[in-house]
This record gives structure tokens, C-alpha cells and sequence, in this order.
């Protein structure tokens, strides 16, 4: 595609996320320029805005499945609006005001297409590899045409905090719903940056590993940047990334801490192999790609599990903490082993999990023989690229560019990704 008239010039995007951690929304005022290979960011604010307390356990409890009114259900929508709105405008202070947001919202529930890696068997029995078949029969059904009623089922992901509002309040315009399109011709909607990825992070010579942990870890493998390479991108959901350490933190530290900090308490203790290799059995980690997950299985009732598989080995809070960390290094390595065409060259770490540092240690002895960085390192803020991916999102649906990768959502073709709602005060001034 060869940049138009309209894209010579920058445009100055927000980005909004939070996370299913539910840590608070990652804001990125971001500079742009370019559209694919040619594309440019610069990131000028980032920050992480907390949610009210009260408004946080709310979302916790509904990604949990706690029953709701449909009332209840709508004010914790407008409440969500409200805060990536005060999120929006807080970033530009000091700052030239956008004329762009991209809101990804707040997930409070995920459901991949045919039910794959929601709930789910914990093992790898008979009837785990008996669903699994049908899982895999769905999936490549899938990629043939789109899903009916009378198919495969087609998947469904809500996202809180709904754009018309964000550009009412702002007064920007605002794009938002940004996995609905994939999800409705049959992909899973996730993950969504590969795309973004694929044009800030691909190297000519070196095939890269982008892992991202957030509540939920996630992988694009960009091979390097010759012949037919976007079209060879793979991504998928790894499986927990930070949700069960926190949700973990939290149970052992009896509500006192919420996260453990760089992964220090879990460094004071020792992981129980044995423990690990067994919860590797659940079916998720076992399904190809195309795939995704949430909260939905790797949640609370997960994390209950655990702690009653935990009890026969007699482990103390730092080494159960030690375990699960090292249930998440294990199954992204083990990921990359089982359904990468080959090992990368490099693996670029981002989101929340980038910054626990006993984490990575644990994926660098995993992976000897590969470099683990973070995306720091080479230029690209580990902390808010997320926010800044789904600000170049926005950037690209303004423009009328496709958003996902068929490669890495299972959809059948590339889509325009999220809705777009202008506030009046938005169309005047481009009338003007």
C-alpha cells in the first residue's frame, strides 16, 4: 500500500487498555506517521491510571462470573466510559490534543470460537483428547468458511466502556469494539497486535518471539522480514501470564498485596517440577493455534485447583508462588516448542509481566540458548505498547486499513477492526 496524501502527514493518537489483570488503564499519547512498513510512533505521555477500588472489584467480580442485573450491568459500562474518558484527557495535559482514540475497553468476558480454551478439561485424558479432535474439527472448519448457526459456533468477547460515550466526554473521536469484526467471520478476535507488531518489531535477518504478559500471555512470532514473511506470522494465547500470580498474591498475602513486585517473594521460594509438568496436562496448552483464552479458564476456580493439587506436596506461599511462576515461563516455552515452525532468534518480553524479574530470569534459563529482552531495549516501551498498539489500531481503521492477521485470529480474511463514533464537537471542528 503506498501512503496517501492523508497519511504523509502525523496525527496524534491515544491509546487506552486495561488489561484482564484489571491493574488500571495504560493511557499512550502517541505521534504517528506512515502505514505499514513505513510506519512511524512516537510515544510522547504514557501512564497507568488506577481504577477506583470500588469500580475494580466490580469488574473482577463480573470477569469472575458473579451474576449481575443487566442494570448493574450497564453502570459499571458507563463507569468504565467515564474513567478511560478523565484517562484520555489526563494524557494530553501539557501536551497538543489528539484527534484520535483508540479504546480498547475492559474484557469482562471472553469466548474463543467452538468454546476453545474457555472451560475446559484439567487434563489430558480421554475425553480431553476426545474434545480436543472436536476443537481441532472446528477450528479448521473455521478457516474454511464462515461460521452459521448451524455450524461451528462463532466465538464472543465483550469489552466494557463503550466509545460513544469516551468521544462524547472528550470530545474525540473514538474508535472502539475493536474484536467484534474479526470474531463475527469466524476468528477468535485475539490477539489483535500481531499486525502492529509485525511493523514496529520485524527484523530483515532475525525471526523474534514478541511475548506479551498481561493477565494473559500471548505470542506473535515474526519470522525475518524477506519473501512472502507477513503472510508466516503465527500468534496465539500461551495461557496465564500475570492473572494467577495476582490472583495468587493476593489469596496468600490475605488481601494485603495485589501483585508480587519484580517477583521477589516468588524468588524466595522454589518451584515444585513435578506440580508443573502436571498442570501442563490441561488440554489448553495442547490445542494448536489458532487459539485464546481469559480469565474464563485461568481465573479463580483455576487457581482453587491448583492450591488443592499444591496441598500434597506441602508446598510454603513462596514456593506455591515460585510453582505458578513457573507455570507461566513453562507453557510459553513449551508453546514455542510444540507449535512454532522453529525457534526464534530473539524473544522481546512485554506488558506488566516484562517488569517481573524473576520471571524472566526463569524464561532465559528455559531458553539458554536465546536472548530475553524487553522491548525497552530496542526502542518500543515494554510497559505501553499495548496502548500504543491499539492507538495505531484506530490509526489504521480511520484510514480504511485492515487490522488483524488472518494467521493469527483464525479469521478467514483481513477485516477493518473497531467502530467508529464521532462526537458533535469532533464533526463541527472537521467541518471547520
Amino acid at each position: 500500500m503506498h501512503p496517501t496524501e492523508e497519511t504523509a502527514v502525523s496525527t496524534r493518537v491515544i491509546g487506552l487498555i486495561s488489561g484482564t489483570s484489571v491493574d488500571g488503564i495504560d493511557a499512550a499519547l502517541v505521534e504517528i506517521s506512515g502505514t505499514e512498513l513505513d510506519l512511524k510512533i512516537e510515544l510522547l505521555a504514557g501512564a497507568t491510571y488506577p481504577y477506583p477500588a470500588q469500580l475494580r472489584e466490580k469488574i473482577l467480580a463480573v470477569g469472575a462470573g458473579v451474576a449481575i442485573s443487566m442494570a448493574e450491568l450497564a453502570e459499571i459500562d458507563d463507569a468504565i466510559a467515564q474513567v478511560f474518558a478523565q484517562a484520555a484527557q489526563n494524557i494530553q495535559l501539557g501536551h497538543q490534543p489528539a484527534t484520535l482514540i483508540g479504546s480498547h475497553g475492559q474484557t469482562v468476558y471472553h469466548r474463543p470460537p467452538g468454546g476453545a480454551g474457555e472451560q475446559g478439561s484439567r487434563g489430558a485424558g480421554e475425553q480431553g483428547e476426545q474434545g480436543r479432535r472436536e476443537i481441532l474439527i472446528s477450528n479448521s472448519s473455521l478457516a474454511q468458511r464462515p461460521a452459521t448457526a448451524n455450524s461451528t459456533p462463532l466465538g464472543y468477547s465483550l469489552q466494557l466502556g463503550r466509545g460513544a460515550l469516551i468521544a462524547h466526554l472528550t470530545g474525540i473521536t473514538t474508535v472502539s469494539n475493536f474484536r467484534v469484526a474479526d470474531i463475527a467471520i469466524g476468528g477468535h478476535g485475539a490477539p489483535l497486535v500481531p499486525r502492529v507488531d509485525a511493523y514496529l518489531l520485524s527484523h530483515p535477518e532475525e525471526g523474534r518471539c514478541i511475548q506479551n504478559i498481561g493477565g494473559i500471555g500471548n505470542v506473535a512470532y515474526i519470522p525475518p522480514r524477506h519473501g512472502d514473511w507477513l503472510s508466516k506470522i503465527r500468534a496465539w494465547d500461551t495461557g496465564p501470564g500475570n492473572s494467577l500470580l495476582d490472583l495468587a498474591v493476593e489469596h496468600l498475602s490475605a488481601g494485603a498485596k495485589t501483585y508480587d513486585e519484580n517477583g521477589n517473594w516468588a524468588a524466595s521460594g522454589t518451584p515444585c517440577h513435578p506440580l508443573v509438568e502436571q498442570w501442563l496436562n490441561q488440554d489448553y496448552f495442547h490445542l494448536p493455534p489458532p487459539k485464546s483464552t481469559g480469565r474464563e479458564l485461568f481465573g479463580v476456580t483455576y487457581l482453587h485447583e491448583c492450591l488443592k493439587d499444591a496441598q500434597a506436596y506441602q508446598l510454603n506461599a513462596a514456593d506455591l508462588l515460585a510453582t505458578l511462576t513457573e507455570l507461566t515461563a513453562a507453557s510459553i516455552v513449551h508453546s514455542y516448542r510444540t507449535f512454532l515452525p522453529e525457534m526464534p532468534q530473539r524473544v522481546l518480553l512485554c506488558g506488566g509481566g516484562s517488569r517481573n524479574l524473576y520471571l524472566k530470569r526463569r524464561l532465559e534459563l528455559l531458553l539458554p540458548s536465546i536472548p530475553v529482552l524487553t522491548t525497552d531495549e530496542i526502542g518500543l516501551s515494554a510497559d505501553f505498547k499495548e496502548a500504543i498498539a491499539f492507538a495505531i489500531l484506530a490509526y489504521w481503521r480511520h484510514l480504511g486499513i485492515p487490522g488483524n492477521l488472518p494467521t493469527a485470529t483464525g479469521a478467514p480474511q483481513e477485516v477493518l477492526l473497531g467502530e467508529i463514533h464521532q462526537s458533535q464537537y469532533s464533526v463541527i471542528r472537521h467541518e471547520q
